[in-house]
């Protein structure tokens, strides 16, 4: 197998051999060449000593050379070089106490998570694949190199890994390997916050977001998402539904673009519904409330796992407006918008359609038909340019304030009171026409 390696890379592999060492292109980007995809970095691992490949390039800086990690520079873009290693004792869960360096690459790959990325190439030996990296991925498989056991005790988070890698791919994890997980899933526990956020979110953008039924499954979100275990246990005995909660998100999931904030909204959107489950009379379930529930514990979740403010802002308005009912009227709708924000509001159709994607087919049209005529609606209100908020009213705050009002509360009572008759009748907002509102009413000083 011929791989392409960028010419630095190249000059880097060639200035190692060059002078004794052995070097090779290593791990997920040799992975990402025989999936025929672009790597987003490109590793090296050689013979020589981190020392030894200083020596070599005029700028280097020590990146993890406690581990065998220099970066060298060429062009102001730095590559990441790491001596061949061996392990000792993972302590913290992530990092070996300490490493032995060694001369042989078997030794080196032996290391290594999944037998895809335990990979290394270059033009004068070409691949080298130990561990049958490539027969796993002709097959479709996860597969840690060597005992499973081992590889997640020395970093729990590779469970998690290997259902990322898996949605990403869509491959299914080897049987080993996902008894592994089962054993040792509590061993997430001692993983960073950050750590898991990055893993999970990478999860749910892949291309099966659904895989996440794996990490349930494997009992991984039980240690790391707990309140999902919860939805995969509460029943929806209701016409409108033909899954449990779990089941709901996960197929609402893949019905919406790869959006970080619109799939952790589908993720969430219904995570309140074991709290606000009730059941009537004919033993129909209903979840009265499970959106503002759920905001709250979506926000409480996002906390917990480390994410940005603007994310968790994003994804908890999704989780608050996903279910409102938004009249199919212009007004309406533009109350609706003034409600949710208008970026919002377009970003809840989407939502709103995933929603209706993983329901039953009760009403299934009807509900569609009504969507589609509430985007009309709204798409003839942006385009005659009609006022949906403050910011869009012909009169401000200073307005009123010239015309005597005393800066304060009610200057903005009078506001959101102009607000209402305009969102009722937009051909109302006019200056001449609000401030004639105000006199006649005698909202005016």
């Amino acid at each position: 197998m011929k791989i392409q390696l960028p010419d630095k890379v190249q000059t880097i592999i060639e200035t190692l051999t060059a002078a004794g060492y052995e070097a090779y292109a290593v791990g997920g980007c040799i992975r990402d060449c025989v999936l025929g995809r672009l790597p987003n970095d490109w590793d090296i691992t050689t013979s020589a000593t981190p020392e030894e490949t200083k020596r070599l390039f005029a700028r280097t800086f020590d990146t993890g050379i406690k581990h065998g990690t220099v970066t060298v520079l060429l062009e102001k873009e730095g590559f990441e070089v790491t001596t061949y290693r061996i392990d000792g004792d993972y302590e913290d869960g992530r990092h070996p106490k300490e490493v032995t360096f060694t001369a042989s690459l078997e030794e080196d790959l032996r290391r290594r998570d999944f037998t895809m990325n335990a990979m290394a190439y270059n033009d004068q030996t070409g691949l080298v694949d130990i561990f049958g990296g490539i027969r796993d991925m002709e097959a479709g498989m996860i597969r840690c190199v060597g005992n499973a056991e081992e590889r997640f005790t020395e970093d729990a988070l590779r469970m998690l890994r290997a259902v990322r890698f898996s949605a990403q791919l869509g491959y299914r994890i080897e049987d080993g390997t996902k008894e592994a997980i089962r054993n040792l899933a509590l061993g997430l526990k001692r993983i960073s916050a950050e750590r898991i956020q990055a893993e999970l979110v990478k999860l749910v953008i892949s291309e099966h977001p659904d895989y996440l039924r794996t990490a349930y499954e494997t009992g991984i979100t039980k240690q790391i998402l707990p309140e999902f275990d919860l939805c995969m246990e509460t029943p929806q005995n209701n016409p409108h539904h033909c899954y449990n909660v779990g089941e709901h998100i996960l197929h609402s999931m893949p019905a919406v673009e790869a959006d970080k904030v619109l799939r952790l909204g589908m993720l969430f959107h219904d995570i309140g519904k074991p709290q606000t489950m009730t059941v009537d009379a004919e033993g129909i379930t209903h979840n009265k409330g499970h959106a503002e529930v759920g905001e709250q514990m979506t926000k409480q979740i996002l906390r917990r796992l480390k994410f940005d403010n603007d994310t968790i802002a994003a994804v908890t308005k999704i989780v608050r407006f996903h279910d409102q009912e938004v009249g199919a009227s212009p007004g309406g709708v533009r109350r609706a918008v003034n409600r949710t924000g208008e970026d919002m509001f377009r970003m809840l159709f989407a939502v709103k359609r995933a929603d209706i994607a993983a329901q039953s087919a009760y009403l299934r049209e009807e509900k569609l038909k009504k969507l589609a005529y509430i985007q009309e609606l709204y798409d003839g209100i942006c385009r005659r340019q009609e006022c949906m908020s403050l910011k869009d009213l012909a009169v401000t705050g200073r307005d009123l304030i010239a015309l005597g009002m005393t800066p304060g509360r009610e200057i903005g009572t009078l506001l959101d009171r102009l607000l209402e008759i305009v969102l009722e009748e937009p051909e109302r907002n006019t200056r001449d026409e609000l401030l004639r509102i105000c006199a006649e009413k005698n909202f005016l000083p």
